[in-house]
């Protein structure tokens, strides 16, 4: 059994034509006139970030900064931008779903992702054994089907290098019996396409920079759908970066182990990547040394926000200070720092002469729960008597992945109902406050008897519950809470006036929404047909929708 804890609108093609066929040009719509003179999209994901964090930062608290908005770069882009309070992100609220979410316009019925670590019942297992325990064997295919898929830093060439050692090994990844026991590679296991594909299929150059080589499902299953693609190795231990201003040697040298141990050595980590975008405004590839074009889809992903929520340091925590959503001074200065990041992207963009046509969307994969601090209950480590899901099953699992949410795979999907059984008995034990299996649990994502990713049981736990063998974290991200999975939305361009939608939307909603701004049809994207995935609202400014 594998826990990962213990390891570390749709909108009618009739409607979009007269927006589409006149490219950065003025058209009338409703008796108005309406521009689209958007060139590039800068879609940026600052993991953790909850709605009420942004509000939070751009209004100000009596308590915090001198009642100061402690995010002002963020609140300026809201100026002239479209912020939505009851965005939300999918469910599991993990770092996969959120992100092919934005990528694609889907959720994980329609991605295939459930979690970074998983399990498939029609692959086989790896050619080695994974760093983190997933067995392997070079004659374990195509005999043996059903394995735990790690797309995580346990498939790095050596997970401790900051480049990965180069990247993926193969030997690490689940191979496809059905074709010849081939590795399967994150961008082939990813079942629909991606903005970036369909953006660089229109002869467009793209980017991207995340946290582990893993990510290379942003290429889409074709492989090649981001141009210039950077992925450090956030689990990586922590070296000196010699392209990064006061980052040059290792800043703080007590947590050298990970790069997400330490409050200060993340804001580091993700400089790199900020480095990157500025030198990609500045038509550069990511690390300054070639010359490339200004990409007309890039980003990237903040780390600095959610270390800041999870971690606790030599006694030093993060997360809250209250049910309010007060930051704590370390989650505090990580906010701040995310900030600083952004308004250096938006003086680039403007020192270019590209800002007015540049949309610039900030949101996140994912929340984090608990935010009041009173809620944190970490099972089993502040409960020694209590236990996780997975291990209250023990054997009857294949495979658990366990956060503040548990994803039980069976060992044997014939004793699922047994297995609901024993949960339900040892509710109390578990922290258990929903199980979904059958019915309930195909209606949210799609049935385990034929989908062969599709966990068999999932274990909603009482909120504030983590599951964890440590206390080096106050919270934790994967359930299904509304801390989990409320997340920040803010669509900005010069020509919107300030305004906030009220009405829930999704981040899928994200993915259309950007390639409809670069004048491509959404459905194009596979999953907004799929899906009926609807545009975000409230942009009318920029298209007569």
């Amino acid at each position: 059994m594998y826990s990962k804890s213990r390891f570390r609108t749709h909108v009618g093609a009739a409607l979009l034509l007269a927006a589409l066929a006149t490219p950065a040009a003025a058209q009338q719509g409703s008796g108005r006139t309406v521009y689209n003179n958007v060139e590039r999209v800068l879609l940026i994901s600052i993991d953790g970030m909850h709605s009420l964090d942004f509000a939070n930062c751009a209004k100000g608290i009596s308590t915090i900064n001198g009642g100061v908005p402690y995010c002002p770069a963020m609140a300026q882009l809201a100026q002239t931008g479209v912020t939505y309070l009851q965005a939300f992100a999918p469910k599991p609220s993990d770092s996969f779903p959120g992100s092919s979410a934005l990528a694609t316009g889907g959720l994980p019925r329609t991605t295939g992702f459930y979690y970074d670590v998983s399990y498939d019942r029609s692959l086989s297992p790896p050619t080695l054994t994974t760093p983190y325990g997933i067995p392997g064997g070079v004659n374990l295919c195509p005999g043996t089907t059903g394995t735990q898929v790690g797309f995580d830093e346990q498939i790095d060439i050596d997970l401790t290098k900051l480049d990965g050692g180069g990247g993926i090994n193969p030997n690490y990844l689940p191979r496809d019996p059905a074709n010849g026991c081939a590795p399967v590679y994150p961008h082939n296991y990813l079942r629909v396409n991606t903005i970036f594909e369909v953006v660089r299929a229109t002869g467009r150059y793209t980017a991207w920079s995340d946290k582990h080589p893993a990510y290379d499902f942003y290429q889409g299953p074709s492989g090649t759908g981001v141009a210039d693609f950077f992925s450090p190795e956030i689990n990586s231990k922590v070296v000196g970066l010699p392209s990064v201003p006061g980052c040059t040697s290792v800043v703080d040298t007590t947590a050298t182990g990970s790069w997400t141990d330490s409050f200060k050595n993340i804001q580091c980590y993700d400089t790199l990547k900020v480095q990157a975008i500025l030198n990609e405004i500045d038509g550069k590839n990511h690390d300054g040394t070639q010359t490339a074009p200004i990409p007309a889809l890039f980003g990237m992903n903040f780390q600095a926000v959610s270390v800041g929520q999870k971690l606790v340091q030599s006694g030093v925590k993060g997360g809250y200070a209250d049910a309010l959503g007060t930051p704590s001074p370390s989650l505090l200065g990580e906010l701040q720092f995310v900030d600083k990041a952004i308004g250096s992207m938006v003086a680039e963009l403007k020192s270019q002469g590209i800002y007015n046509n540049s949309m610039i969307i900030i949101t996140a994969k994912h929340g984090q729960s608990p935010i009041d601090p009173g809620q944190v209950s970490r099972v089993p480590s502040d409960n020694p008597g209590m236990k996780s899901p997975g291990d209250a099953l023990g054997d009857l699992v294949a495979t658990a992945s366990e956060d503040d949410i548990s994803l039980l795979w069976l060992a044997d999907q014939k004793q699922t109902a047994a297995a609901v059984k024993t949960l339900a008995s040892t509710a109390a034990q578990t922290g258990t406050a929903e199980i979904f299996s059958g019915n309930s649990l195909t209606l949210m994502f799609a049935d385990p008897a034929t989908d062969p990713r599709v966990p068999d049981i999932i274990v909603v736990p009482k909120q504030g519950v983590v599951y964890t063998g440590g206390k080096k974290k106050v919270a934790e991200h994967g359930g299904f809470s509304y801390d989990d999975t409320n997340v920040m939305l803010l669509v900005s361009n010069a020509n919107l006036p300030a305004s906030t939608v009220t009405t829930s939307v999704q981040t899928t909603q994200v993915a259309p929404t950007v390639v409809t701004m670069l004048r491509i049809q959404p459905t194009t994207l596979d999953a907004v047909r799929k899906e009926g995935t609807q545009i975000l609202p409230g942009l009318s400014q920029l298209f007569p929708f």
